[in-house]
């Protein structure tokens, strides 16, 4: 086997398990989820399973994690130069998982999410922000830290609006956010 097909078995049996976690969590409780129910409900053997992932929740954040792939791919350069920060992909991806994520946010999901999302989102955040700025532009908060609030600040905001069942369309949820972060953002760099 070449490597590209293992590369391409690997994703679909990725693709499997994390599509049959996120129709499990449609209808029953993360925390009541056995990788058993996973497993069976994606056609795939245990030993396959662990194969890919020690447990469940390595297995929930691996299909976040190009969520946040997505998200990160959203910080840009604006035309006079400055950080641009899109998040409607973020309250959009939510909006259109809507039970998938109030589950989650009502589980322990939503906390490994809060712990893990977050420290990856901020690692994320920062090599995106090092590959996009130029090596003379100064910051006057360090990046580490800028990133780690941006991405906290964000995550707070999307479970605060999910546990208010969602009363702003994502569009303005994203404008709060520019508001509220990307606003000082924009002045510590310089």
């Amino acid at each position: 086997m070449t490597k590209e097909q293992e590369d391409r078995r690997t994703r679909r049996t990725d693709d499997s398990l994390i599509h049959a976690l996120l129709e499990l969590i449609e209808t029953t409780p993360y925390d009541l989820i056995a990788v058993q129910d996973i497993v069976e409900k994606a056609n795939v053997g245990r030993s396959t399973f662990y194969a890919h992932y020690q447990n469940k929740d390595g297995l929930l954040l691996k299909g976040f994690e190009h969520t946040l792939d997505l998200l990160v791919g959203g910080i840009g350069l604006a035309g006079d130069g400055r950080v641009a920060f899109d998040t409607t992909v973020l309250f959009g991806h939510a909006r259109g998982h809507r039970e998938i994520y109030k589950r989650l946010v009502w589980g322990s999901g939503f906390k490994l999410l809060m712990k893990d999302a977050h420290a990856t989102l901020s690692r994320k955040i920062e090599d995106r922000l090092l590959s996009l700025l130029p090596a003379r532009q100064s910051c006057s908060i360090p990046l580490p830290l800028l990133s780690h609030t941006m991405s906290g600040a964000l995550l707070m905001m999307l479970k605060w609006w999910l546990d208010r069942g969602m009363p702003h369309p994502p569009e303005e949820m994203d404008a709060f956010f520019q508001q509220l972060i990307m606003e000082s953002v924009r002045k510590a760099i310089s």
